[in-house]
């Protein structure tokens, strides 16, 4: 087992399109392209760090609370980050705060992830 510190985190940025929503929102089945970009693509990018840099392959979401104080807009950078804030070893439990923010420092999506790092790689 990997052993996590607390303040440990890891980031990843990305520019969503007009394509990237048209593409949503034909998976959705939502009949109006969304004007901006939707939360569960947000959230993806959490999921992807989680599942590739930090905890790593073999993570286990247990829960995921996540807050949007402000819209994340087509065509603008964002920068998601996952940062470990309390590490159980004894149980292989991670804590995680997720903050997703645009290139003026914004905060577009916030919150929290519990993950479960038993058969994490």
């Amino acid at each position: 087992m990997k052993n996590f510190q607390i303040g440990q985190a890891a980031t990843a940025q990305r520019t969503f399109t007009q394509n990237d929503l048209v593409e949503y929102a034909a998976l959705a089945g939502i009949a109006q392209t969304p004007r901006v970009v939707p939360g569960p693509l947000l959230g993806g990018m959490f999921s992807y760090l989680l599942g590739t840099q930090l905890p790593g392959r073999g993570t286990n979401y247990l829960k995921q609370h996540l807050e949007f104080p402000q819209p994340a807009l087509v065509g603008e950078e964002l920068t998601a980050t996952v940062e470990i804030v309390r590490w159980r070893p004894e149980k292989n439990l991670v804590n995680l705060r997720t903050t997703c923010g645009n290139a003026r420092g914004e905060i577009v999506c916030q919150g929290e992830a519990l993950v479960f790092v038993k058969d994490v790689e």
